[in-house]
């Protein structure tokens, strides 16, 4: 191998890159001083260090022939420790390159982890065993036909929710082809992809597979990080989730399993944490970020850390260097892997421009600039931890939002809370009162997702039972606003048809939101977490999704299969504009009474029970919704002419034509179209 120290001009693109020949290593160290590159074997024997050549703006590079793929190399840096300013240059510390694109090792966390020390100050856990490595990776791929992605649109989206492990780690090796339980190649597997295809499933959005490493605190207690928000590499893929322990296995598993998704017309959306990282306030590890530059977090007063994430730092994106990362590496990912979009983890924290200041810069409008971004799905997690941090419909157009109150909204309605309904209602149709008027399609829909109850857990547990955590059940959300139906919390035998029941229910009113649907990673299937709603740590059978079938999940799944076909069949369900209000008579949409009779306003606070009746379009028939929110029966007069009974959550089917009346046992939402 040989080095040329001197390439003028080479401080674009950052990374260690190959051409064939050999690999360009250009870094961004901020007030560094000097800069040396480590290299390693497979076997992490070190086979070298080279100084690295200072250009403008902070860039060191250097370019070295006769290397290429596999070699596993780090940083050391020289430079002031000013921890006031952030400044923490100790060239103890093997330093990870933000850009690596795969990471090698470590095989254990609390070395690993070793804190930020003094410069100079000898740190026995700080040992070339232990750091993490960057490796250079080989980009190619044969990607074969898919070139052109499926690009579905919102209005045709329904999304699922999922964790790569979670999602694949029981599948039957039995089933034909089945290849990777537990990881990439398990998400290419023909039988889960036949599964979301039968839901109607469009878009797969995987919990974060950023690479990342086991932090001490929970390994201490014999836990791990199961769902992954705590990012060490931006773009790398997570070494774990591989079948092949070769640090480039998991780029090429990635990709194979991505090509197998789009074949099917799947999508795949990353969830991504770009607002804080791994290495947590300044007691933290020293991995990457704090040992390079100052302006990667933002900093307060006398070096202490600003955390709007609950996580001990926030990236700040104000800085130029710290913004092009964040692009480089979304732009990355659609790029090399074909990525379809992204679900940005407490996105406001990453524009916050003061800390008590109105939460939105110009990050997002930035994102929908890029010639790049502007062209796959961007959705936001529209909260963060820090003051006036709830931004709900605050973003842009061209984004979409988690919509945290439309979840609380249908659950408190289905529960049978007091004077919901005009809420329930909104929500039904878009929440215009947060996203006019961008439309009902700005708003992503969810009952759950996998920061809380899983459905069958919701209508199983009045409370969360979080023990297995470790910390005396305080963590989770609250209040998570569910109820034990039909008996005691848990399992239980005597309440299962009813808590089938109002699964169905939930699932049926998300099919029938104006907005776009999101779907939890086996609700279709009623899996259950024993009551946890804050199952990050537990990578066990209590996450996993378990394949084995009942007869309850059959029965389950064949009613999300119809409740989404329902959907596609009738374009009012999709709508990319508001109806013209929530209550009284519309254009295109009217509230009735059980009575048949116009909806006043004093009904809106009393009332559990409601029809709406939705115009036709496109040529597709009138609508009526029938919800009844409280158990018992309940008669609704209809409109003049023939209707069919297309589905109804009580029964899980349809029961053919009626005409003048109704009768339905609640809870329950029944969808009936006009036949004449």
């Amino acid at each position: 191998m040989s080095a040329i120290e001197s390439r003028p001009g080479v401080t674009y693109p950052l990374g260690a890159r190959w051409d064939g020949h050999g690999v360009d290593f250009v870094l961004y160290a901020g007030r560094a001083e000097r800069v040396q590159l480590c290299l390693f074997d497979a076997e992490r024997t070190p086979l070298g260090a080279h100084e690295l050549q200072a250009s403008e703006g902070g860039i060191w590079s250097i370019y070295l022939e006769g290397v290429g793929p596999g070699l596993r190399y780090g940083y050391r840096l020289e430079g002031p420790w000013l921890p006031a300013e952030g400044c923490y240059y100790n060239p103890q510390k093997l330093l990870l390159d933000p850009y690596a694109r795969a990471l090698g090792g470590p095989g254990a966390a609390h070395p690993a982890l070793a804190a930020a020390t003094p410069e100079g100050e000898p740190d026995p856990r700080d040992s070339e065993p232990w750091a993490p490595l960057g490796v250079v990776v080989d980009e190619s791929f044969d990607w074969g036909p898919d070139e052109r992605p499926p690009r579905t649109p919102w209005a045709e989206t329904l999304l699922y929710e999922a964790h790569v492990k979670g999602l694949t780690q029981l599948m039957p090796e039995t089933s034909a082809g089945c290849q990777g339980a537990g990881g990439y190649l398990g998400l290419g597997d023909p039988r889960l992809i036949a599964h979301l295809r039968s839901l109607g499933v469009t878009a797969l959005e995987l919990l974060p597979i950023h690479a990342r490493v086991p932090e001490a605190f929970l390994v201490e207690k014999g836990l791990s990080n199961h769902w992954g928000y705590a990012t060490l590499g931006f773009f790398a893929p997570h070494l774990a989730f591989a079948q092949d322990s070769d640090p480039l296995a998991a780029p090429r598993e990635l990709k194979t399993a991505i090509r197998a998704l789009h074949a099917a017309g799947i999508e795949v959306i990353l969830d991504v944490v770009y607002n804080h990282t791994l290495e947590g306030g300044p007691g933290g590890p020293c991995l990457s970020f704090r040992g390079l530059a100052p302006d990667y977090y933002r900093i307060g007063s006398e070096g202490a850390y600003e955390d709007f994430t609950g996580c001990g730092n926030t990236f700040d994106l104000r800085q130029p260097r710290t913004l092009q990362l964040v692009l480089d590496s979304l732009r990355y990912w659609v790029e090399e892997y074909h990525v379809d979009g992204f679900r940005f983890d407490l996105a406001p924290a990453m524009a916050r421009e003061e800390v008590d200041g109105p939460p939105l810069g110009e990050v997002f409008a930035v994102m929908l600039q890029d010639p790049v971004l502007a062209q796959v799905k961007l959705i936001a997690e529209p909260w963060d931890l820090g003051p006036g941090g709830y931004r709900l419909g605050a973003f842009p157009p061209g984004w979409r939002e988690w919509n945290g109150e439309y979840r609380d909204g249908v659950r408190r309605f289905w529960r049978g809370d007091a004077g919901r309904l005009g809420d329930f209602a909104e929500r039904l149709c878009g929440s215009s009162d947060r996203f006019s008027p961008r439309g009902p399609l700005a708003s992503i829909n969810y009952v759950t997702c996998h920061d809380g109850f899983t459905l069958n857990d919701l209508v199983s547990y009045e409370g969360k039972h979080n023990l297995a955590n470790l910390e005396d059940n305080r963590d989770g959300h609250e209040p998570t606003y569910s109820k034990a139906w039909g008996g005691a919390e848990g399992p239980c035998p005597e309440a299962s048809d009813l808590r089938a029941k109002v699964q169905r229910a939930f699932l049926l009113t998300l099919a029938c939101s104006q907005g776009v649907p999101m779907l939890n990673m086996g609700d279709e299937r009623s899996r259950t977490q024993g009551g946890n709603n804050n199952a990050y740590c537990q990578d066990n059978a209590l996450s996993w999704l378990d394949w084995s079938e009942t007869p309850a999940s059959r029965s389950l799944e064949s009613f999300v299969q119809r409740a989404f076909a329902l959907r596609r069949r009738f374009p009012q369900l999709r709508r990319a504009h508001h109806f013209r209000g929530r209550r009284g008579h519309q254009a295109d949409l009217h509230w009735l009474r059980p009575d048949g009779r116009a909806m006043r306003d004093e009904d809106w606070a009393a009332a559990n029970s409601v029809t709406a009746w939705i115009e036709d379009a496109a040529g597709a028939p009138e609508l009526l919704l029938l919800i009844h929110a409280l158990e018992g029966w309940e008669t609704f007069r209809l409109p003049a002419g023939v209707w069919e009974v297309v589905l109804e959550s009580s029964t899980g089917a349809g029961c053919g034509q009626v005409s003048d009346k109704h009768v339905m046992e609640g809870p329950s939402l029944s969808v009936l179209a006009r036949v004449s």
